[in-house]
């Protein structure tokens, strides 16, 4: 991998990027309400189950083919997965999230100008606009590779789903380093995984988050926004 592949990678998974992906703990802070979890064993496999059998099966799929559309400037194709991700959202407050991340994404890409400018018009055009969708284009923009910046967004995903974990249980630092050691290879497994699904294989089906989410709408006490 190239330098510059790499930093551009780290750079877009990094929770220093201003798009308020610390504001979320999607559905975590639900499952901690309803006793699914209650300690840092618990918090890992609940994480690794989202990373397994939710991200694997969709958003990160999701992401590998948006990727390509980018490639190929197939604006349609673009849009018409934008709409497909924004529609697999099981809850408001999901929807709210992707929509509120995805615009913030996609106006730190316009303003770094990052890509070319009819690429960047395509990206304003879409409204609202998916996070998969904009973390495609900028991961395109920086020619990086597709198994590395899905390797990349899922370790996001977990660093930010530990994180939650360590401020709502509550766990210590290292109960939040143990999650994301162990969470190493499955997230490899994801990836190639995801690599292999085709867009008529792409699942989004997750009725148990679905539920908690929607229950986490109404919690009386909460620190996040889902």
């Amino acid at each position: 991998m190239r330098i510059a592949e790499l930093t551009a990678l780290l750079h877009l998974a990094s929770p220093a990027l201003p798009i308020g992906a610390f504001s979320y703990s999607q559905g975590l802070e639900a499952a901690i309400e309803h006793g699914l979890i209650h300690d840092g064993d618990s918090a890992r496999v609940w994480i690794e189950s989202g990373l397994t059998h939710v991200l694997a099966r969709g958003e990160l799929p999701m992401l590998a083919h948006m990727i390509e559309h980018w490639r190929a400037h197939d604006a349609n194709a673009i849009a018409a997965l934008n709409d497909d991700y924004l529609a697999s959202r099981e809850s408001a407050e999901l929807r709210r999230e992707t929509e509120q991340m995805g615009w913030s994404l996609a106006q730190l890409c316009a303003s770094l100008e990052w890509g070319d400018a009819a690429r960047r018009m395509t990206l304003a055009s879409l409204k609202p606009i998916a996070q998969p969708t904009a973390f495609a284009f900028a991961a395109f923009a920086h020619d990086a590779a597709v198994d590395a910046t899905l390797a990349a967004y899922a370790f996001s995903w977990v660093e930010n789903q530990a994180a939650a974990a360590l401020k709502a249980v509550p766990l210590g630092q290292l109960a939040g380093q143990r999650i994301i050691v162990a969470l190493r290879a499955p997230i490899d497994d994801a990836v190639q995984r995801a690599l292999a699904t085709s867009a008529d294989e792409i699942n989004t089906f997750a009725p148990h988050l679905g539920l908690l989410s929607a229950r986490h709408e109404s919690q009386y006490s909460r620190l996040f926004r889902s």
